[in-house]
């Protein structure tokens, strides 16, 4: 088959289009014929390398994926030949006291599908290799490149706003990084529950882009003071729930912009990981701080019964060919995109 391998760390360029081995299918397996993949920034952070975390290589990113399953294990029991799937990224021991109480995310055995590999490769390939547990099928309503866009945001989103902030209809969110994958995703999410959403971006044209997929208020980070901003729009209350994943950058002003007895939910950091706080403002306004990672398959199916009810819509913003998965990243690590971008095989 084809596929996208990096043998070393750096930048796009240590992407190479080549051939690698077929997945050979175990009898729990499934194999799938890739109709489309999305890029993510776990395939950036795999590329460049990150300190304390090992990868095998040669590397095959890709956690996210659509296609046609070709070939079935002799265990598999759910899945058939022929079937339309998507990819939950998630790979755990399905054994462990974590996963078999529904909380697969803290299992000690947890790896995100192409980007911590071993023995799974990821999916920026033309066949791809995943548990019948990690597969589900496509709402109808979903062509490949809209169902290949939606797996890791969509539950990264859920996990995020749903069981870890619990946001509540009514209540104030102010979502940092509104273009990405995650953040468009989490405006829709927000928006069903009935929160009242700040959306943050860094041009005019990506508010724009926000407000039209439901965002209430817009602020232009480049442009305007986002603390500012936000305790004008709650007349000085501040927000009950921040939306971060940007870390360091904005971590200050995601702090000052929560309301007493506020919540902060984070599940990455783009911009950094030495994020400062001042403790005055922790305990004084008896702030909560969420960490979040990946989520469970049952909020992934709970999230696209919203997705085919038309309630969320994968937004992409542009497709490449997978042996131009170079561009795609580096498209990506530019900001230059709303919304998910897509690789064809």
């Amino acid at each position: 088959m084809k596929a996208v391998v990096f043998h070393r760390h750096g930048g796009p360029e240590v992407l190479q289009y080549e051939e690698a081995p077929d997945p050979k299918v175990g009898p729990k397996d499934v194999l799938v014929r890739v109709k489309a993949a999305s890029c993510n920034h776990n395939d950036v952070w795999a590329r460049k390398g990150l300190p304390g975390m090992k990868f095998d290589l040669p590397h095959i990113s890709g956690s996210d994926i659509s296609g046609e399953v070709i070939e079935v294990g002799s265990a598999v029991t759910c899945i058939q030949v022929g079937q339309k799937v998507l990819s939950h990224p998630v790979l755990s021991c399905r054994t462990c006291e974590w996963c078999t109480s529904g909380q697969e995310y803290f299992c000690r055995q947890l790896k995100i599908w192409g980007f911590q590999t071993g023995p799974y490769d990821g999916g920026y390939a033309e066949l791809a290799r995943l548990p019948e547990v990690n597969v589900i099928p496509i709402p109808p309503n979903l062509n490949w490149e809209e169902a290949a866009a939606i797996p890791l945001v969509l539950l990264t989103a859920y996990h995020m706003l749903v069981t870890r902030a619990e946001l509540k209809a009514g209540e104030d969110l102010l979502l940092w990084g509104s273009s990405s994958g995650i953040g468009h995703v989490g405006i829709q999410i927000a928006k069903i529950i009935g929160a009242r959403v700040i959306a943050v971006a860094g041009t005019d044209e990506k508010c724009s882009k926000a407000k039209a997929l439901g965002a209430d208020e817009v602020i232009n980070y480049n442009t305007q003071d986002v603390a500012a901003e936000v305790k004008k729009l709650t007349n000085k209350k501040g927000v009950e729930v921040v939306f971060e994943h940007t870390g360091q950058a904005t971590w200050e002003r995601s702090m000052t912009s929560m309301a007493w007895g506020g919540r902060l939910v984070v599940c990455g950091n783009t911009t950094g990981f030495e994020a400062k706080t001042d403790l005055r403002f922790l305990f004084n306004k008896q702030l909560s701080l969420l960490g979040s990672h990946e989520g469970n398959k049952a909020e992934i199916i709970r999230g696209l019964k919203w997705v085919e009810a038309g309630k969320i819509k994968p937004v992409i913003d542009r497709t490449f060919a997978l042996k131009d998965a170079a561009k795609a990243q580096e498209t990506m690590e530019k900001g230059l995109h709303f919304g998910k971008i897509v690789l064809k095989p």
